[in-house]
């Protein structure tokens, strides 16, 4: 199963894939980690448990990756064979997913109704704050579009001047 995945994704997006066996415990850790106090039935050490675990179990599976064989062919998220071009969009998408997800994050901890008390009785603070906290999430969503526009025609790029080498020379590579 892993020599299927790693030939599909390469060694970087595999790395990338099943880094979410340990990133989400430990999500669910620090999201518990903050109602822990409030709420006696959630219990946070189990999550770091688990979460440390899995980060344990990929650790090892990630240092076996070096010695699984893969095909010489053009992969979308392996390092070795994008362009800078490529890495640096990709790098900025991500970027932009992550800030999206903090928004996210943070938006599903806050209590909402005293700033809807505040917009409903006209104060300019709270409808300032609302307006940038739109904007954001829209700043977010289009950089995400536009970068990953970017780096799927960098790659569509990689991939026209691979299959446009002769034989001989993308073996070389």
């Amino acid at each position: 199963m892993v020599n299927s995945l790693v030939e599909r994704f390469g060694r970087t997006g595999f790395a990338a894939l099943s880094s979410v066996i340990w990133f989400f415990p430990m999500a669910a850790w620090a999201g518990s980690f903050d109602l822990s106090p409030m709420d006696k039935t959630v219990f946070p050490w189990i999550a770091l448990a688990i979460g440390i675990v899995m980060l344990g179990i990929w650790i090892v599976v990630i240092a076996r990756l070096g010695r699984v064989q893969v095909s010489t062919r053009q992969r979308r998220f392996d390092l070795g064979q994008m362009s800078t071009s490529e890495k640096r969009w990709t790098l900025v998408c991500a970027a932009f997913i992550t800030g999206l997800i903090a928004w996210l994050n943070a938006a599903a901890t806050v209590d909402w109704g005293p700033l809807g008390t505040a917009i409903g009785a006209g104060k300019a603070g709270p409808i300032a704050l609302t307006v940038a906290l739109a904007a954001y999430v829209v700043v977010m969503v289009v950089g995400i579009v536009f970068s990953a526009r970017r780096a799927n025609r960098a790659y569509a790029t990689r991939l026209s001047l691979s299959s446009s080498r002769p034989a001989s020379a993308a073996s070389m590579r």
